[in-house]
This record gives structure tokens, sequence and C-alpha cells, in this order.
């Protein structure tokens, strides 16, 4: 196969399901052969980003996503996605280990924000604990001049209860604690745009959407770089 792209997933599976099938919802084609060429690694056993990131003595997600990384690497991608945000706390080491470019969510989504909303200049980060920590999302709206807004422990505890006991344990979204989770960044902490830093918030978007704030859907995004980034690749 030639020209294609590699997915690194799996953390969760049903996320990565998730932004599979809004690659190929968004893939203008009217033929089987009008869709992306594509390899995907659903490495569902990769340990849990977040855990690791609070705690460096539990098991290590980064030795796995390196052997994808350069078992991949060996078959030509043209570049990589890796749908999970928290996994770009790996994201230099992974990039240092091939010469294949990594798209790099938290930037794209970054660089969305100021394409899109202009004029905003609070913007709001839910996601992971792990992502929070990392603060990937803080450092790339800095880099951006704007404020990441971070929230309280509370939403952050909200959060957590959404991504683990409710999507990850029991796929299932609970969708007014969702919605409550949005609102409370937009009324309690100010953010005039919220980013969904998390792919397991993605999949809360896209079976339960909240259409009246405004979002950065990091997952989204993605799709639509991968879309542009692939089209043109096959175009050259």
């Amino acid at each position: 196969m030639q020209k294609f792209f590699t997915i690194i997933g799996g953390m969760g599976t049903m996320a990565t399901e998730s932004y599979l099938h809004q690659l190929n919802l968004r893939t203008p084609a009217h033929a089987d052969q009008d869709y992306l060429n594509y390899i995907l690694v659903n490495h569902a056993t990769v340990p849990d980003r977040t855990t690791y990131i609070f705690d460096h003595s539990q098991p290590n997600p980064l030795p796995d996503l390196l052997e994808d990384i350069q078992q991949q690497s060996k078959l030509g991608p043209e570049f990589f996605t890796l749908p999970c945000n928290t996994a770009h706390y790996f994201y230099d080491e992974l990039q240092a280990a091939t010469d294949v470019p990594i798209l790099h969510m938290p930037r794209e989504t970054v660089k969305e924000i100021t394409r899109k909303y202009p004029n905003a200049k609070r913007i709001g980060i839910t996601g992971t604990r792990g992502t929070i920590e990392d603060q990937i999302y803080e450092q790339e709206l800095k880099a951006a001049g704007l404020t990441p807004v971070l929230p309280t422990d509370a939403i952050e505890d909200e959060t957590m209860e959404l991504i683990y006991t409710h999507i990850k344990e029991q796929n299932e979204v609970d969708a007014e604690l969702y919605h409550r989770i949005l609102q409370q960044m937009v009324t309690e902490q100010g953010a005039e745009v919220v980013i969904l830093g998390c792919t397991e918030l993605s999949l809360a978007q896209e079976r339960e959407p909240e259409t009246e704030l405004s979002l950065a859907d990091g997952q989204s995004i993605l799709v639509d770089r991968t879309i542009e980034l692939a089209t043109k690749m096959r175009q050259e």
C-alpha cells in the first residue's frame, strides 16, 4: 500500500472508534476507492497514561508506544496520528524515534482556536488529570498568547467520573454530567471557549452534542487535519 498513514490508537478503543467513524464519515467519498489509506494500530493494552503521569512507579506507556512507532515506521507511512490527548505527554520521545511526522493534536487544536475564535482570550481546558497535570494544552495556549482556564478540583472530579466510570468502564455517556461540566467551565471559570482535551470527551460530544457553547474538540480537529493532509498526500 502506498501513500497511507498510521493511527496509533486503542487509548481507549471506543474513543478510537469515534475518531475512525468521524474520519470515514467526513471523507468526501462516492466509491470505495475514494476513502483514505491507513493502518490502525489498536493497542488496547498500553498502560494508563494518567496513572503513570501521577506515579512513575506504575507501568510506563512509553515503551509500548515506542514499539508501535518503530514497527510502523518500517512500513513507510507518510505520517502518524495519535488520537489520545494524554499520550502527547510522550510526544517528543515518540517523534525523536522516527523520521515520520506525528500530528500534534493539542497544537493543531490551539491553531484552530486562533483561527475560528480570533477574539477569544480565555480558553478552558477539560481532560484527564494527566492532561491537566502535564500542561500540554496550557503550554500551547500560552505560546499562542492565550490565557488557559483550568477546571476546579470539583469540576475535574466530575470530568474523571465521566471519562473513567461512565465511558471507559460502561461505554455510556452521562449527558447531564457532560453538559454540566462544560457549563461550569463557562459560567464558573469564565472560559470563552472550552477545549475537549480527552478523546472520551470527544466521544461524549459525538453522542450527546453540546450545541450552545463554543467548543474546540481536539479529536474532531485532528480528524479534519488528518483528512487535509491525507488528501494532499494522495494528490501529490
